[in-house]
């Protein structure tokens, strides 16, 4: 759906969406490599399962909530990417842990 334009000098680094290893450059978030994903979405909803993804880009409207390094509801638009990071689209609503 996007495509970023390269920078240079950008430094280049893996994170893993749903388990595939992508590429991103250093100062990106989390939304935004999202959203060049053949499939963007970032979550469902919780009672129709309807796929969402990111939209307003600043925190506003929630569309952009994932599962970033085992924190369920995060929004992806205000957190950057780090070499290694763990991203999964949160399907429904986040669990609950007692």
């Amino acid at each position: 759906m996007f495509k970023k334009l390269p920078e240079s000098g950008a430094q280049l680094l893996t994170l893993f969406i749903d388990g595939q290893p992508v590429q991103a450059e250093s100062g990106e978030t989390v939304a935004a490599v999202l959203l060049r994903q053949p499939q963007p979405a970032s979550r469902t909803t919780p009672v129709h399962q309807s796929p969402r993804a990111p939209f307003c880009m600043m925190g506003v409207c929630f569309e952009c909530l994932a599962i970033i390094d085992g924190q369920a509801s995060s929004q992806s638009c205000l957190v950057s990417v780090r070499e290694g990071m763990q991203v999964h689209r949160q399907h429904g609503r986040r669990s609950v842990s007692p």
